[in-house]
């Protein structure tokens, strides 16, 4: 597949917040089974959702399982924070995997938030400016590495003197993402290095203002804003049955407030594709839905069924 074509990928993004491997392995092989695009993990390390005693598989460790347990989806990590590891070992994890996966891999890269790990294990937190610029230099630092015979690079907080990378990744362009949405900075970045630009679920009014600053910064930076493609993540509750539909939003309500704005829908699958089709028009490539234990295997499944056609379809 060329990553910058019109091509429509439907994804999941699983996350890893499971009891065991078993149940992040049973995710992802159904949905490759259901004929997603796309299944990807996160890299926070103790995310606060279930608590500061909740459950959560390292990523990178377990993309590279995962990847060696699937054969036909991309697999991603969305994303890795700047502050976790020098952008060269990601470099080197990132070209691994790619050769665990039979060139499957797309790394994603961020500047990073709130993460429970920070407190919990010491880990440091720059301030947004620092991490900021690091996420700037360690877009280029993995792009030498992976591309370049020999790399060298000096930076204000990572430097390469005649670094080697082997082997490196099986495909010649491993595809970067970055993720945020924050105007001055974030998407500046992604102009610059990204392939993909990945945010959150917003109105399709905000997401059209954010793609113009995108572009704006593509443009005076001198590349092409279509080079880059739109990948949207959003949760969903899909059913026929209205009544269980709504008593799942009452759930969700009652338990985890915040996250409302980041669902489509709660609703049936041709309301779903309703409420996504817009952003296609908006430049929208790729379609990434958020799950998370208790796992909602009808939404996934019909999603699968009676969305991801619509949205293929369309254009």
């Amino acid at each position: 597949m060329r990553l910058h074509d019109d091509t429509v990928r439907c994804g999941v993004h699983s996350g890893q917040q499971y009891q065991s491997f078993e149940e992040a392995l049973q995710l992802w092989q159904r949905a490759e089974e259901a004929g997603y695009d796309w299944v990807s993990v996160f890299d926070h390390l103790r995310p606060h959702l279930f608590g500061p005693d909740g459950p959560c598989l390292e990523g990178p460790t377990l993309l590279a399982a995962l990847a060696a347990r699937t054969s036909r989806v991309r697999c991603a990590i969305l994303v890795s924070a700047v502050a976790w590891r020098h952008p060269a070992h990601l470099a080197n994890i990132a070209s691994t995997i790619d050769h665990v996966s039979g060139g499957r891999v797309e790394l994603g890269l961020g500047a990073g938030g709130f993460d429970l790990a920070h407190a919990q294990y010491g880990m440091p937190f720059p301030p947004t400016a620092e991490r900021m610029r690091r996420l700037d230099e360690a877009c280029q630092v993995i792009r030498l590495l992976w591309e370049r015979p020999v790399a060298d690079f000096e930076g204000a907080h990572y430097r390469l003197r005649g670094a080697h990378l082997r082997p490196r990744p099986v495909q010649p362009r491993l595809p970067l993402t970055v993720g945020g949405s924050g105007e001055r900075h974030t998407l500046r970045v992604a102009a610059a290095h990204a392939d993909t630009w990945n945010t959150l679920l917003t109105e399709p009014g905000v997401y059209a203002h954010k793609r113009q600053v995108l572009t704006r910064h593509a443009q005076d930076l001198g590349r092409d804003p279509a080079a880059i493609r739109g990948s949207l993540t959003f949760r969903a509750v899909l059913g026929d049955d209205r009544r269980e539909v709504a008593e799942r939003r009452r759930q969700i309500a009652a338990t985890v407030p915040d996250d409302l704005p980041e669902y489509a829908v709660f609703g049936t699958p041709e309301e779903c594709a309703e409420r996504l089709v817009p952003y296609l028009r908006l430049g929208v490539r790729d379609f990434l839905l958020g799950l998370r234990p208790p796992l909602d295997f009808r939404t996934l499944d019909l999603f699968a069924e009676r969305v991801a056609p619509v949205l293929r379809t369309y254009l």
